[in-house]
């Protein structure tokens, strides 16, 4: 067996699947998917075929045609990071049919029963693929390097939608016949159910795979975006004006990076326990501010997470011209200065194991949860910001017009990438070090900070704050929450207790609603060994799941400067909190708790 991916079972010497056709019955009272999976292959296979599972009971696999058994046959040994092989032994087959039955604790989905929703009286679901999480719902060659088109028909309580990353067909009463191997025809059939058709005719990497069910409600806020949320008039109007412009970032996106690939660019918030501050699906933008994600971070991905970096700090370059564009380069170079502080953090947090500083690291035997960090976002725009002012951005943006058109809907790794940039801007590599970038760990020399009169201005306020200097009412009078994140994030930490108690008394930083903010004065307080906070602290890791709140916040707990106090607190709060999160967050706390604790 020759693996194409650390992190994957699939045989190189196996065909790729290129399509899977989904039947998923959705059985609430038990938190499980009841699934059969039509797997159609590049080209007809003899031998065996391996499959990532994880968590998953296979109860059948046919061949597609005559429905006669085909041979198959889970591992005993379950790897704690890439889950069970499922091998089927082919004989000239190009397609397989597999039924299965999820687990309730599957990694990749959330069950929320009806308490935990606005409206308290239906339960939801959602995923979160990323990076490895596929292999929990479906068996699939579970690496990026096998980008597949699929269909889907997902079997809902009729009182409930789903919405899907990817076309909506249509919405209809079960037929009979149509439920096949998935489960029995009177579950698929029986009254109270509807059936939700879905195709995605690009194709994608496995981990972008992505569906939400629940009291679903929706408002048009463009030509192409509809903003979906639990349907509570307040939860809708909310994001509604917060994504209000989203079609004319998209728009400012197609002036510099050309077209917008997806058709469609819905969003859909999703309950405080999502995960991630935002996952770019295509077509479905699961909780995100930004809306200019889909030129390169799923146009484009990387063959295996080992190569993150081109999907994250394409995204992290592009968000940050089209933020230049609609709010101008000021408020641009403060989000530069907020990534290079967290880059800088995230190198240090690493100082023990550099290897994970590199662009192109080595993840064998790594669970990517794990290490990820701010890494493959930051120092990948840095290098291509690097680039950019080695050789001009007229220069580099014709670059990236023609990387994106040549590579769409492709996975490629590194050395892709670097062979297509220095066949087109010949002589780079010896204006700037490509092999220091990409392998060499922490920051090359030539990474640059920013420039920006109010970053600077901000920073050099910040580092006042220990000697007694609070900013003046008058100077933070224009202050949004990315000017208070950033002066928040670079006070120094060995400030007095009491001095983050007058700040606060000043200017309600525990009580906003921003919640970076919140979130960065909070890691302040603690550091500082301020006991007044606990209780904001307890009840912000309580009402949120986000893992960059959770990351910092159960951190600070345990190294904060009254350790026993606070870690007996961090093991409460997350035993009481537990079940509220999704299962990669709850990993994400467990983690940071048993070094710790």
């Amino acid at each position: 067996m020759a693996p194409i991916d650390p992190h994957s079972y699939t045989d190189s010497t196996n065909p790729l699947t290129n399509h899977i056709s989904l039947s998923l019955y959705f059985n609430f009272s038990s938190s499980t998917i009841n699934g059969s999976s039509l797997l159609t292959l590049s080209s007809p296979h003899t031998g065996p075929l391996s499959l990532d599972t994880r968590s998953l009971t296979i109860t059948s696999v046919l061949d597609s045609k005559t429905l006669i058994p085909i041979p198959f046959e889970l591992s005993p040994v379950i790897d704690p990071i890439k889950g069970q092989t499922l091998t089927v032994t082919l004989s000239n087959q190009s397609s397989i049919l597999v039924s299965f039955v999820t687990s309730p604790c599957s990694s990749a989905l959330q069950w929320l029963s009806p308490p935990q929703t606005f409206n308290k009286s239906l339960p939801f679901v959602y995923t979160q693929c990323q990076a490895i999480h596929a292999r929990s719902i479906f068996p699939c060659q579970d690496t990026p390097a096998a980008r597949i088109c699929y269909s889907a028909r997902l079997n809902v309580p009729r009182e409930l939608s789903a919405v899907m990353a990817a076309k909506h067909v249509e919405r209809r009463s079960p037929v009979a016949g149509e439920a096949g191997v998935a489960c029995d025809e009177a579950l698929w059939c029986a009254e109270g159910r509807v059936v939700e058709v879905f195709v995605m005719e690009q194709p994608i990497p496995p981990y972008l795979f992505a569906f939400a069910v629940g009291e679903l409600g929706f408002t048009e806020v463009g030509p192409r975006t509809r903003i979906y949320a639990e349907n509570v008039v307040s939860v809708l109007d909310v994001a509604a004006r917060e994504f209000a412009g989203t079609e004319e970032m998209i728009r400012q996106g197609e002036k510099l990076f050309g077209a917008y690939e997806w058709e469609r660019f819905d969003l859909i918030v999703l309950p405080p326990s999502f995960p991630l501050g935002g996952m770019e699906n295509p077509r479905m933008t699961f909780l995100t501010p930004y809306c200019y994600k889909g030129w390169t971070r799923n146009l484009i991905t990387n063959k295996t997470n080992e190569d993150f970096w081109l999907n994250e700090g394409f995204t992290t370059y592009a968000e940050r011209r089209v933020v230049e564009v609609c709010q101008g380069e000021e408020r641009a170079a403060l989000n530069i200065g907020i990534g290079w502080k967290s880059l800088n953090e995230t190198i240090e947090k690493f100082k023990d194991n550099l290897e994970f500083t590199k662009l192109k690291n080595k993840q064998e035997g790594v669970d990517p949860d794990d290490i990820y960090s701010e890494v493959p976002y930051e120092k990948g725009f840095q290098f291509l910001w690097r680039i950019e002012r080695q050789i001009g951005r007229p220069a580099f943006d014709e670059f990236l017009k023609k990387y994106i058109s040549t590579f769409k809907f492709q996975s490629i790794d590194t050395e892709t990438f670097l062979n297509f940039l220095k066949a087109n801007i010949p002589g780079i590599e010896k204006e700037v070090d490509l092999v220091l970038w990409t392998e060499g760990t922490g920051l090359p020399s030539d990474a640059y900070e920013t420039e920006s009169i109010v970053y600077t201005k901000l920073v050099s306020l910040a580092k006042k704050f220990k000697v007694g200097r609070m900013p003046r009412e008058d100077e933070v009078a224009d202050w949004q929450g990315q000017e208070w994140e950033l002066y928040l994030e670079n006070v120094p930490r060995s400030v007095e207790a009491s001095q983050v108690a007058a700040l606060d008394a000043r200017y309600r930083l525990a009580e906003s609603m921003d919640y970076e903010v919140k979130v960065a004065f909070l890691q302040l307080a603690l550091s500082s060994g301020c006991r007044d906070y606990y209780s904001e602290v307890e009840k912000t890791l309580k009402e949120v799941g986000r893992i960059s709140y959770l990351r910092p916040l159960y951190t600070a707990l345990v190294q904060g400067a009254e350790k026993e106090e606070s870690k007996i607190l961090a093991k409460q709060v997350f035993a009481e909190a537990r079940d509220c999160y999704h299962p990669i967050a709850q990993g994400v706390v467990e983690s940071i708790l048993s070094k710790h604790i």
